[in-house]
């Protein structure tokens, strides 16, 4: 099963076994421009999957009123880049309803899933990483996944979450990842990081598209600097998982971390000032921070935009000589 078909598979799912919940969006009711909703609408009926305006922000505040009504509204972003039309809505309302209304109300029940990052030739407004953003917002949680197993089990579990949520979807993964997904019904725990390889010289964290590349440098790192790379997929943006990055730092006393993101702001720098206060002592090097850089996402010049395997090794190489 291929990324957008694990998502096709929870969100079918969930239309079968929780009767309040509908999908909206622009384009879903025919499957969506990555065929993430196809069948859906056939299935279950154009009441429950269907088309909104071309308004990000009517689809998010459209999606809070349904889930303030108490059904499980999920609502679809056609590309992450677009979402901002409807930050005010997540912001201002999404994330506090519960918290002003001192929680005689709330929209728990809405997930908003957008495709997000690079995919080799989508330009400025096709390949944005917008996470950080939303990871400064009390109140919503925000998700980022690296393959079909992890989409479908993180995506359930936003889904079925009493907080609003918004799951980023690496857009360049939906065909290119494949995995053994299973069929049934399975639920992966937010906020918790995942170690995917242990290591003891060098800890290598970061989420969604980024942890492959990542894979590589930890395989170059023992090839051809004998250097033993711990590779953590953070998973969960917001809230993050301190713990486990932490404590594979006081082991390795080395932390790289990777976006595609522009480096000023991004999410990286929150992970960098949270370890260098809880580990400061066991850190043997500045930690370093291998991100996109501070422009407007190139087209041409993508390839070195990107914080590619060789960006990565080079930092690996400066933390070891440090």
């Amino acid at each position: 099963m291929n990324f957008f078909q694990s998502i096709t598979s929870a969100l079918d799912i969930v239309l079968e076994k929780d009767p309040t919940s509908v999908i909206f969006g622009e384009d879903v009711a025919f499957g969506g421009v990555f065929r993430c909703t196809v069948g859906l609408k056939d299935k279950y009926g154009k009441e429950r999957v269907f088309n909104s305006p071309l308004s990000e922000q009517g689809i998010v505040s459209f999606g809070i009123g349904i889930a303030a009504a108490g059904a499980t509204a999920i609502a679809e972003i056609q590309f992450a880049d677009y979402i901002f039309p409807a930050f005010d809505q997540i912001h201002n309302e999404a994330a506090y309803f519960r918290y002003r209304s001192g929680n005689q109300f709330d929209c728990g029940g809405l997930t908003i899933r957008a495709p997000s990052g690079a995919v080799g030739h989508g330009a400025i407004y096709h390949s944005q990483s917008p996470e950080a953003y939303f990871a400064h917002i009390p109140g919503i949680k925000v998700v980022v996944p690296r393959g079909p197993i992890q989409a479908k089990g993180l995506l359930l579990s936003c889904i079925r979450d009493k907080n609003p949520c918004i799951f980023f979807e690496p857009k360049i993964l939906y065909r290119s990842a494949v995995e053994d997904v299973p069929f049934g019904d399975y639920m992966i725990p937010l906020s918790e990081a995942e170690v995917l390889s242990e290591g003891t010289d060098v800890t290598l964290v970061g989420w969604g598209t980024q942890v492959h590349v990542l894979r590589d440098v930890a395989l170059m790192a023992q090839e051809k600097l004998n250097v033993s790379c711990e590779l953590i997929d953070l998973r969960t943006i917001l809230p993050w998982d301190v713990d486990t990055i932490a404590k594979s730092v006081v082991k390795t006393g080395k932390l790289l971390i990777a976006h595609e993101a522009p480096l000023t702001g991004g999410f990286a720098a929150e992970i960098a000032s949270t370890i260098q206060s809880e580990c400061f002592l066991n850190l043997e090097a500045p930690i370093q921070r291998v991100c996109g850089y501070d422009t407007p996402f190139p087209h041409v010049f993508e390839p070195f935009y990107m914080p590619d395997k060789w960006r990565c090794f080079e930092a690996v190489k400066k933390l070891v000589g440090y």
